[in-house]
């Protein structure tokens, strides 16, 4: 998703801007509220917020620090846990404590601002001892007991006397941090419990290690109030940031100061007893507060919307247990990645960096998904739609038609020393846009949303000729035109990304071998709706395009010495010739002739390329080879689903078969049962695991949906709603399945079961259940 920081490994965008090169005239990030003061002003001695409530200033914020525990081991990253809810996330060590480490990303987030930096509990001036965790759908509870505690006088309260149990959950907008403490001595306890809390309001480009400002905001003091107290912040986009933190019952004791807070409940229990502390941490901004919700409330809303959620998905049960939890929890995953957004609602790109609207990935997540729920493409066209960009805008690199890359609706934004209001520096997302338009009424019919999306599909069509074909050659090139964008604007957008056989750096502007790709697709996919809305004559004009596009691309782009199309072409025309997995989108978009895709085939399955945990993005034989990196070796999930479903179309089934194998396992094997946004490319001959990227996105969004088009692909199910029909080409199930299930199944208006069985290497279907008329069928396919 972005370049790679050198200090952390970590993403990032660049091109920060100081607070007196801040771009004016922008206006707010989009969504960001309005505070009281205009931006920069000095806020005097005390700050009033829009509640009318006075806080007195400490002074102006220094940079982004990690406080408290040291770093945790890189390879930890993927053992946080992880809860989101809505437009609030929560991401804690396995203790249920928040103690931020060098590129953790730990904290309590809302609106791209970490709303608590810390979240410590103490028993008896200790840290409880962690006994084990377990997450659910809509919660994490944490068991632990006290450490040895000492008594004036008398002999210490022993370790495994007191069970400590913690429920951490996000509903209603807010943090409910609930803890018990219970009594199993068979005597009375006198003790306490603490915790501390302190909100850095930092950023999440600075909490990911964007560069950091010499000073911020302006720091609030702690202000007490009836229920508790609230942590407060004065930005530099002028909006007023607060944590309102609620405490039941109330403590016995608040020690309120700008670094850190301390609240202190005295308890004494008497044998078998216990005691429940309620603690609730909601953030706000400009004033503006949720209606207050007790917490079985708010769990009980927030289980009906998860209820809804799954009545409205395919449910899909294997022969194998272990692909069904994997299944299980990226249906989950996908659930609560949902955010709101301006139009709607639509799924972010992953935890904990990417809380935000992302065209690419918002857009590939839901066409890999639309075997589970076409809904994610009809939230995401709607969202994106209603920010097309209209003006051209070179802070932005934003032009008319243009999707998306990025919105931001924190500080930097809302300060204009980032772009991302929205971002428009992507290639792919304006054709991904058109692709999904068209996959969306291909599995729901709905003429009437194509209707309506009819003028960001005009503008869209309209920017990939007159904009995104900078120089006329019928090829989609990009360059950075912003300072703060991004060198690289296709899914590999990493600052070293888009590399010449030799290692060197490709220079601009760069034609993506994807991102034609796409554009055939897309073009081929959307005359499809331009002739159901009775316009043929675009259809077909369309139609030429693409196949004009698709001759020239097969003879601009293919390298007949490596076997395989170029990575790009660059800004001298020249091959960028490094062999890497994106000619796979090729074969999955079907612009490529077939007896090359035979050879693309080969090679990505080639030693240099497939690791055997998955297809590489680059070859091992590369210069820029490291498979450690973001980009440049390393494996993902997305990536290689992609490529298994661009397999199957061609007909290369046992090569389809094997990355799914591979993916399938990888995720078994994961603790969570998650497939992260990628892993080390190491070859499996020298590692018996899957090594780990450290700050991986866990969940990420399209790797949370790359199961779903692994098993669309797989079975070969294709829909055509407006048709009323259902296509079944080639099914082929792995090995280590017999059986899988597909069981309300929505194909327009009508809804199957479908049961796959395989029996040797043969695999065929039966309907077992339908409702509505639709006509499914069985194709002989490649």
């Amino acid at each position: 998703m972005a370049s790679a920081d050198e200090s952390t490994g970590m993403t990032k965008r660049s091109g920060i801007r100081t607070a007196g090169d801040r771009r004016h005239g922008n206006g707010p990030s989009a969504g960001a509220p309005a505070g009281e003061l205009d931006r920069g002003d000095d806020p005097g001695p005390e700050v009033v917020s829009p509640r009318g409530e006075s806080f007195q200033v400490v002074g102006r914020a220094g940079p982004v620090e990690r406080r408290g525990a040291p770093p945790i081991p890189a390879e930890a990253r993927e053992h946080l846990l992880v809860l989101k809810d809505g437009d609030v996330l929560l991401c804690t060590r396995t203790d249920g404590d928040i103690a931020p480490a060098r590129a953790s990303g730990e904290g309590f987030y809302a609106h791209d601002t970490r709303h608590l930096c810390e979240l410590q509990l103490q028993v008896g001036d200790a840290q409880p001892v962690a006994l084990s965790h377990t997450a659910f759908e809509d919660r994490v509870v944490l068991d632990a007991t006290n450490a040895a505690l000492r008594r004036e006088g008398r002999k210490p309260v022993p370790q495994l006397s007191l069970s400590i149990a913690r429920e951490l959950t996000l509903a209603a907008g807010r943090l409910y941090h609930v803890v018990r403490v219970r009594n199993f001595l068979r005597e009375r306890v006198t003790t306490s419990m603490s915790l501390a809390l302190a909100a850095d309001f930092a950023d999440m480009f600075e909490v990911r290690g964007s560069p950091r400002r010499g000073a911020r905001g302006h720091v609030l003091a702690p202000r007490l109030t009836e229920r508790g107290l609230t942590l407060a912040y004065m930005g530099e986009d002028g909006a007023f940031r607060e944590t309102v933190i609620e405490f039941a019952p109330s403590p016995d004791d608040v020690q309120a100061e700008a670094d850190s807070s301390v609240a202190r409940w005295e308890l004494a229990l008497e044998p078998g007893a216990a005691v429940e502390i309620v603690a609730t941490a909601e953030p706000a901004i400009g004033g503006r507060r949720r209606p207050r919700r007790r917490v079985t409330t708010a769990i009980g809303e927030l289980r009906e919307a998860q209820t809804r959620w799954r009545s409205r998905c395919t449910a899909i049960e294997s022969d194998d247990q272990r692909l069904n939890e994997v299944i299980a929890r990226s249906v989950q995953d996908l659930r609560a990645l949902v955010m709101p957004a301006p139009g709607g609602r639509i799924v972010a790109a992953g935890i904990p960096w990417y809380v935000a609207p992302f065209g690419r990935d918002a857009l590939m997540a839901a066409g890999e998904a639309l075997i589970l729920n076409p809904d994610l493409a009809g939230d995401a066209l709607a969202v994106l739609a209603k920010l097309q960009a209209t003006g051209d805008d070179e802070w932005r690199d934003a032009e008319p038609g243009k999707i998306l890359h990025e919105l931001r609706v924190g500080e930097l934004a809302g300060a204009g020393l980032i772009p991302h209001t929205p971002y428009y520096g992507t290639a792919d997302a304006t054709p991904l846009f058109l692709m999904r338009a068209a996959d969306h009424y291909a599995w729901t019919g709905e003429l009437s949303a194509m209707r309506a999306l009819r003028p960001a599909l005009d503008a869209a069509l309209e920017w990939i000729d007159r904009y995104g074909d900078r120089d006329g050659d019928g090829f989609v090139e990009y360059e950075r035109r912003s300072s703060g964008g991004l060198r690289n604007q296709g899914w590999k957008d990493s600052e070293d990304a888009i590399v010449h056989a030799d290692g060197t750096l490709a220079e601009g502007p760069i034609a993506l071998v994807e991102v034609q790709g796409y554009v055939y697709a897309a073009k081929r996919a959307i005359a499809e709706v331009y002739e159901a809305l009775g316009h043929a004559d675009v259809a077909a004009r369309l139609r030429e395009q693409a196949q004009t596009l698709r001759d020239a691309f097969n003879e601009a782009f293919w390298n007949a010495r490596e076997g395989t199309y170029a990575l790009a072409l660059d800004g001298a025309k020249r091959q960028v010739a490094s062999v890497t997995s994106n000619p796979g989108h090729c074969l999955y978009c079907g612009i490529a002739d077939p007896a090359k895709a035979s050879a693309v085939a080969e090679r990505l399955m080639a030693g240099d390329m497939f690791c055997g945990w998955g297809v590489r993005t680059l070859s091992s034989e590369c210069p820029a080879y490291n498979p450690m990196s973001y980009h440049n070796g390393s494996v993902w999930p997305h990536d290689n689903a992609i490529i298994a479903a661009g397999l199957k179309r061609y007909g290369h089934h046992e090569a389809a078969l094997r990355i799914a194998d591979c993916l399938f396992e990888v995720a078994a094997g994961a603790g969570d049962s998650r497939l992260p946004e990628l892993y080390c490319g190491f070859d499996r001959s020298e590692r018996s695991t899957v090594v780990a990227y450290p700050v991986a996105c866990i969940p990420q969004a399209w790797a949370a949906a790359s199961p779903f088009l692994i098993l669309q692909a797989l079975l070969g199910v294709s829909a055509n709603a407006p048709a009323r029909s259902l296509t079944i080409e080639r099914p082929a199930l792995p090995d280590r399945l017999a059986h899988v299930r597909l069981a309300r199944l929505r194909v327009g208006e009508a809804s199957v079961t479908l049961d796959f069985q395989r029996e040797g290497q043969a695999t065929g279907f039966t309907l077992a259940e339908q409702t509505g008329e639709l006509d499914v069928t069985m194709a002989a396919g490649r």
